[in-house]
Order: structure tokens, then sequence, then C-alpha cells
């Protein structure tokens, strides 16, 4: 069992290991953040959707999960 152990700690304190990681979780930021982006693009789409129908904008910021100020400054945009 202590080999085992030993050689996990030489192998996670190689320099390769590190930048693999490192690039793993950068990786994983970058999937998150293109994610939260899409989120954004699709509520800030449907909430011109509903500006143009006339809709009030405290039911598009609820509806879209957007403030109000959001809102009000894509309706002062159009």
């Amino acid at each position: 069992m202590q080999q085992a152990i030993g050689a996990y700690r030489q192998v996670t304190a190689t320099d390769e290991f590190k930048e693999i990681e490192r690039l793993r979780s950068r990786a994983r930021h970058n999937e998150a953040s293109a994610l939260r982006h899409a989120e954004e693009q699709k509520a800030l789409s449907i909430a011109q959707k509903m500006i143009k129908r006339g809709r009030p904008v405290d039911e598009i910021a609820e509806d879209t999960g957007l403030t109000r100020a959001e809102v009000e400054a894509i309706r002062a945009a159009d």
C-alpha cells in the first residue's frame, strides 16, 4: 500500500501531470462560461420578443430571469 501511495505522489508531482490538470481545469471553466453565455443570449432573445409583443417589464423579468433594469435597457435599445 505504501508503494502505491508513493507512486501516486511521484506521478502527481510531475510537471506534466500538473499541466494536464491545469488544462482540464481551464477546459471545465471555458465550458461553463460558454453555457452561461448561451443562457444569457437565450434570455435576451426571449426578452426582445416579449418586448415586441408589448408584455410588461415585470412579466418579462420574471419569465426570463433578467433584472428589471436589464429589461428596460433592452427596451430602450430597440
